[in-house]
């Protein structure tokens, strides 16, 4: 009953490709030789795992299930040979970031910078990912260090603060909202609102504020990212509602930004394997991130009143 790497190595191939011809390519062995190998595997595991209908393959519903599981397993292997690489090479170490957009176009970078010009001989991998798809990398073991701006639940995964920031009403800077010192959100109905998916953490934010303000959400335009809402600002299309994070990463952009009386504090959370020790180039990005967001003005408030970072 039990596959090897190669069986797996294959039925993976055939799934990715959808057909042996594709599977053939991608391994670069002959089409008689995956279908063969196929073919066995099925006998293996005792079930079908493609029906063949007109010449074509279609998974079966137990092959789409198995599919889940071999998927966890190659991403493995690949982890494997990447660090035994990484040893061969005699690098400093290996660190895989991922950041939510929010956080993550201005500071982060700035961090990997830091990060590699102390350790020349690293190699960092990065990528923008939302909240699922980023805690899922934390769980596979594909990535190291996850930064977001909510907190992830869940019993494998820590999160700790690294920063805060205000949200904040983002306008062209001719706006006539940028004549007051403070707003509210009175003073922006008359003006066409940008605001978020409500099924998103910034839409429920958003629809929160306006709850407690006793006032009805009324937006021209949803968008699914503070980014998105920045660059429609920046068009002329209305005004949006973002946390000062996002406004960071646009310090050329023709947008002013006014405080909101009320607005909450959006986080820049840390997550990371609970039950797992960090690497000292992980412990080292962290270490630089937190300087980073401290002389941006984003530190946590129990921070600014000790006068330094938490370690």
């Amino acid at each position: 009953m039990s596959l090897n790497l190669r069986q797996i190595e294959v039925f993976r191939a055939v799934m990715s490709t959808g057909s042996i011809s594709g599977a053939s390519k991608v391994l670069h062995v002959s089409q008689p030789a995956v279908s063969r190998l196929l073919s066995y595997t099925e006998t293996r595991v005792g079930f079908p795992l493609f029906e063949r209908i007109k010449g074509r393959l279609y998974a079966t519903p137990e092959a789409k299930r198995l599919f889940r599981e071999v998927d966890h397993v190659y991403l493995g292997v690949q982890r494997v040979n990447e660090v035994a690489h990484s040893l061969a090479e005699r690098r400093q170490g290996v660190l895989h970031v991922v950041s939510s957009p929010s956080i993550g176009h201005v500071l982060i970078p700035q961090a990997i910078a830091q990060l590699c010009q102390q350790f020349t001989d690293a190699k960092v991998t990065f990528n923008f990912l939302n909240y699922a798809p980023l805690r899922d990398r934390l769980l596979n073991h594909q990535a190291d260090i996850g930064v977001i701006s909510t907190p992830i639940d869940h019993p494998n995964l820590e999160t700790k603060p690294l920063g805060e920031s205000t949200v904040c009403c983002v306008c062209p800077a001719d706006h006539p909202l940028t004549q007051k010192a403070m707003l509210s959100l009175a003073d922006l109905a008359d003006y066409p609102l940008i605001s978020y998916d409500r099924e998103t953490p910034y839409g429920r934010m958003v629809t929160q504020m306006y709850n407690e303000a006793g006032l009805p959400l009324k937006s021209t335009i949803e968008v699914g990212s503070p980014q998105s809402a920045c660059a429609l600002v920046q068009a002329g299309a209305g005004i949006a509602l973002v946390d000062e994070f996002s406004l960071h990463n646009w310090p050329n952009g023709q947008l002013m930004a006014r405080p909101v009386a009320g607005a909450p504090v959006m986080m820049a959370n840390l997550a990371f394997l609970r039950f797992e020790p960090m690497s000292q180039l992980a412990q080292s990005f962290v270490q630089i991130l937190r300087k980073l967001m401290a002389a941006n003005g984003f530190s946590l408030k129990d921070d600014r009143q000790e006068g330094g970072w938490r370690h």
